[in-house]
């Protein structure tokens, strides 16, 4: 087992757009939706670095070595009056599971969600993803089953647009 010491977080910078890609990739692929990412390093670098841009990233490393990730951005809650912090995509690569690169990631949300007095740290997880869903829960995590949610994409978004 690797020593959790070694794990560096970090926000992400232009020069890991590839890298980012290509966690973006592995993370479809193990969810079996590798055919829906139309992502290049262009647009990842546009979307994550270019100035006003709403989603951020950060890189989870070993001994330098990019290990992991994560993407998240900023929502709002009328309820509570405040920001909060969605968790759009955590991965980490298949040799680094359970040496605590994922809960360091969760960690490292957590406690900027924290400092900048969000209300809330959400994130989803497929329903078959029993693995993500028992350490969610050994973290204190609740499932919030009360929700369902919905999405318009592609033509249903367009023609809804119309």
């Amino acid at each position: 087992m690797v020593a959790v010491n070694k794990l560096n977080i970090r926000p992400a910078i232009p020069e890991d757009a590839e890298t980012i890609l290509q966690f973006i990739k592995d993370l479809a692929q193990y969810e079996k939706l590798e055919h829906e990412v139309k992502a290049d390093v262009a647009s990842i670098t546009q979307s994550l670095f270019a100035e006003g841009a709403t989603a951020h990233a950060i890189i989870c490393e070993l001994d330098g070595e990019a290990v992991g990730y994560g993407v998240y951005f900023y929502n709002y809650s009328t309820w509570l009056a405040k920001n909060g912090l969605y968790l759009e995509d955590l991965y980490v690569a298949p040799p680094y599971r359970k040496i605590g690169a994922g809960k360091a990631i969760l960690k490292y949300l957590a406690q900027q969600a924290v400092a900048e007095n969000c209300g809330r740290f959400e994130w989803c997880v497929l329903d078959w993803n029993q693995p993500a869903i028992d350490f969610y829960q050994s973290i204190g995590a609740e499932p919030q089953d009360e929700w369902i949610l919905y999405r318009l994409t592609g033509q249903a978004l367009e023609h809804f647009a119309k």
